[in-house]
């Protein structure tokens, strides 16, 4: 019976895992992608008999975008262009819709520098409907939001969920770096995004934040401020399917992928719900809490960064835990100094202000004020922590992109930019509304 039960799993794990499925969701949604019409002889990202799902990523530039098939590196050319292409370019299916918008990727590809390949588009509302989801799972929202979040919201919820953030982020890269399963395979899937498409996949980590955080969101705040249990439910379901469902759209996750990542998240949530308050308060109030955190988190980053050979996986990885070691430090400052101002629990549940044009000036005010001054502390601490850390290893520094490839200028380098920067999110800034008495 045991052996039936694995049979099953396996089977149905292989059938998730198939490329395919996601390439007709993408069809459904109504990408379609432009390739050539004589298939070439590509690997159809099939699992190997003795190794199920497992496909190595593609190494090194010459790989293209590392479009998950494997064996020939000739053949990926980014986006699903495998192949031959006429002398006009790369042939287009007859049966293209004349009021299909033609796209390509949004942003290059994080190792390679690909741009990737043009790809036409029959449902604008879902396209952008799922990048909006997909960027939900991004850098750039987590640098507007928790923010935000922070400084004109509630300080407690953003800090700790910045603590849930980089865990999650360590825990889903570093099992990235350990499975080492590829992209899905192109053809059959289109990539309408290849940013991270040279990354390993497995689990999806944008699945992962984006069910961690509005999820953890809903356990930290319902009790803590009135709203309706079933409206905070909603809210963070709906946002977890957005983001979950945005990468298999994006045609960078099986839906094995996502459904590994959702359920991952779930249960580092469950370890996190009954100690994330005992965190907190060590955070802020134990002598040697400094300490903890520092050597915690560097050392999370050492082990990240011992994995695997150089990816952008890996980067992200430690400036999330460069980031969380600068907001935790913050927050020990904070408490000690006695400018942490969370409300007192006699004063709960809160209740949301009237929304008036006063306070959204204010609110606004203090986001573009605060994001200013972290933007010019991230570029001013990158200007010089690059050029010191390759003069003080005796690496050339005329190439960024290079020498970021060195764990020895890459771990130092996220940690001290960017726990620079967590630490002016959450001390500086709001002493500076302070002093501005825009508090």
């Amino acid at each position: 019976m045991a052996n039936n039960f694995v049979k099953t799993f396996v089977h149905m794990c292989n059938y998730l895992q198939d490329p395919r499925h996601v390439a007709r969701f993408q069809h459904l949604c109504g990408v379609q992608g432009t390739f050539p019409v004589k298939p070439a002889a590509v690997d159809r990202g099939h699992p190997e008999p003795d190794r199920p799902g497992l496909k190595r990523r593609l190494q090194g530039s010459e790989a293209g975008v590392g479009n998950g098939s494997a064996g020939d590196a000739s053949a990926a050319l980014g986006n699903g262009m495998q192949g031959e292409s006429g002398p006009d370019g790369p042939s287009t299916p007859p049966d293209v819709d004349p009021d299909a918008a033609k796209a390509k990727p949004l942003r290059r590809n994080s190792l390679t520098g690909d741009m990737g390949q043009e790809f036409l588009v029959h449902n604008k509302l879902l396209f952008y409907l799922f990048t909006f989801g997909t960027e939900l799972g991004n850098e750039m929202f987590f640098i507007i939001f928790f923010p935000f979040l922070f400084w004109n919201i509630d300080a407690l919820v953003s800090r700790r969920l910045i603590i849930v953030w980089a865990w999650n982020l360590f825990v889903g890269q570093s099992t990235k770096d350990m499975v080492r399963w590829s992209r899905p395979a192109s053809p059959p899937v289109v990539k309408v995004e290849v940013f991270y498409n040279s990354e390993y996949s497995m689990p999806s980590t944008h699945a992962m934040t984006g069910t961690a955080i509005p999820f953890c969101l809903l356990m930290l705040t319902y009790g803590r401020w009135e709203y309706p249990f079933l409206f905070g439910f909603l809210v963070a379901l709906s946002w977890s399917v957005l983001v979950c469902v945005s990468r298999v759209y994006m045609g960078m996750h099986s839906v094995l992928e996502v459904i590994t990542g959702f359920l991952y998240s779930i249960l580092i949530l469950t370890f996190f719900q009954p100690t994330l308050d005992k965190i907190d308060t060590f955070y802020m109030m134990d002598s040697y809490a400094p300490v903890m955190i520092i050597v915690s988190h560097v050392s999370l980053g050492l082990v990240a960064f011992s994995l695997d050979s150089w990816s952008t996986s890996r980067g992200d990885t430690a400036q999330a835990l460069g980031t969380g070691a600068g907001v935790a430090l913050g927050t020990h400052v904070n408490y000690q100094l006695g400018l942490l101002k969370d409300p007192p629990l006699s004063s709960l549940p809160l209740t949301l202000p009237l929304i008036s044009t006063s306070l959204l000036a204010v609110s606004l005010l203090r986001f573009l004020m605060g994001v200013a001054v972290l933007l010019v502390t991230r570029m001013a601490m990158k200007a010089v922590t690059i050029p010191f850390l390759c003069q003080l290893l005796g690496l050339p520094s005329d190439d960024v992109r290079q020498a970021r490839q060195h764990m020895k200028v890459e771990l130092p380098y996220r940690y001290i930019v960017y726990s620079v920067v967590g630490f002016s999110c959450v001390c500086v800034v709001p002493l500076l509304f302070r002093i501005l008495n825009f508090d």
